[in-house]
């Protein structure tokens, strides 16, 4: 097997266990709250929505630094950086003595973080520049199918083992992903000797990543796909409750949300195949306007296998967004600059991560459950304008000017 190949496959079970990992401790973050001796329905809603939030605000600051530390000294010893750094922070976790210790350790859990993007940075500048589209979907693949398992896994283990427990269960399962990653995974293009003393901060670097157009609007993207799609998923269990008269609701609820994630799982390697054949640009293109097609309708949903059906197709077309954004972002990425610039796009990523679920909560609170799925396609449907007009011609005109310095005279 080729090298490129065999670091995608194992980054691929690498980030499974890393993303099964962080999302098993998900379903149960309330109750672990309230464990800490938080009282009060909404004492424990606001802890538990801040104590969510802390891990991405520090992710969406430190990632440029760590993307500089990348081009600097390697992909690879970021990624050992974070699968070890985030094991012991983890494990730590679970000997929490109250909520301001639980935050400050989610707080440094979003400093230490950063394992799927040195692991897309590391595919993408390993991989032949005619496959980077089926990598980078490929390796997305395999953290979806983590986030699929992990909550599940978390609750079933929450329920034999305890909370506490499950924290060090979760630690010891990326530490298991770190050892993996230090033995099998070679990085073959590594950063040149001089970037070691190349001065720079995170304002010139953003600068320098941000002149080549339309790396800035790719970024904008990525920021409102995380922030449309991610409000929603949160809530969906309330939406699930109205729908089946509040029967069963964890279980539906669970399958509401897994049935995307397998579309999406399915999706991500052909979808980056057509990417590397077509244009990855263009399968953002109509990924979005199929994305918002799916939105819209769930708000008007009167039965549960209608929600669950759109909901597959919207996996179907989710499977073509972020992996086309990293795709085009490493085609556009200045020279040894790779990972600073993914640190750039995944900081605009973190943001929307941030806040999506806060914006959908409020949008749910004056116009319902359904207004948020009206909101998330219109946000889409702004995305699929604004690509048609400040993405695709661009792109397309630099594909013409490639392949016809490709064809030879």
């Amino acid at each position: 097997m080729e090298n490129w190949k065999r670091n995608v496959w194992i980054l691929f079970g690498s980030q499974f266990l890393v993303l099964g990992a962080m999302t098993m401790i998900m379903p149960f973050l309330p109750l672990y709250v309230q464990e800490l001796g938080v009282e009060g329905e909404s004492q424990i809603s606001l802890w538990s929505g801040v104590i969510f939030g802390a891990n991405f605000l520090t992710a969406f600051l430190f990632s440029p630094f760590w993307g500089r530390m990348a081009d600097r000294h390697g992909r690879k010893l970021m990624l050992l950086r974070s699968g070890f750094g985030m094991a012991i922070v983890i494990i730590l976790t679970g000997f929490a003595t109250g909520p301001w210790s639980l935050l400050g350790l989610r707080l440094l859990n979003g400093v230490v973080s950063g394992f799927i993007p040195a692991a897309i940075a590391l595919v993408a500048t390993n991989t032949p520049k005619e496959h980077v589209g089926y990598a980078l979907g490929t390796l997305n693949s395999g953290a979806v199918a983590g986030a699929i398992c992990g909550p599940l896994f978390g609750g079933l283990m929450a329920e034999t083992f305890g909370f506490r427990m499950i924290f060090n269960i979760t630690g010891i399962v990326i530490l298991l992903a770190a050892f993996v990653v230090l033995f099998l995974v070679k990085e073959e293009k590594k950063p040149e000797p001089s970037a070691k003393n190349e001065k720079s901060n995170a304002i010139k670097d953003f600068k320098k990543v941000t002149v080549h157009s339309p790396m800035l609007s790719l970024m904008l993207v990525g920021f409102l796909v995380q922030f449309a799609l991610l409000g929603m998923n949160p809530l969906i269990p309330l939406f699930v409750q109205q729908l089946t008269a509040g029967g069963n609701v964890a279980l539906f609820a669970g399958i509401a949300a897994s049935v995307m994630g397998v579309a999406n799982m399915l999706a991500s390697p052909k979808l980056g195949k057509v990417g590397d054949r077509k244009g990855s640009h263009h399968v953002l293109y109509y990924s979005l306007i199929g994305a918002a097609i799916f939105s819209i309708p769930q708000a008007f949903v009167q039965e549960l296998w209608q929600l669950i059906a759109l909901r597959f197709l919207l996996g179907l077309c989710i499977g073509g967004l972020l992996p086309s954004v990293n795709s085009l972002v490493k085609t556009l990425s200045p020279a040894g600059m790779e990972s600073r610039t993914y640190s750039f796009s995944n900081s605009a990523v973190y943001l929307g991560n941030l806040l999506g679920p806060i914006t959908g909560g409020a949008i749910v609170a004056v116009v319902g459950t359904r207004g948020l799925f009206l909101f998330a396609g219109i946000i889409l449907l702004i995305s699929v304008a604004y690509v048609k007009r400040k993405v695709l011609p661009i792109l397309d005109r630099k594909r013409t000017v490639y392949e016809a310095k490709e064809i030879p005279s």
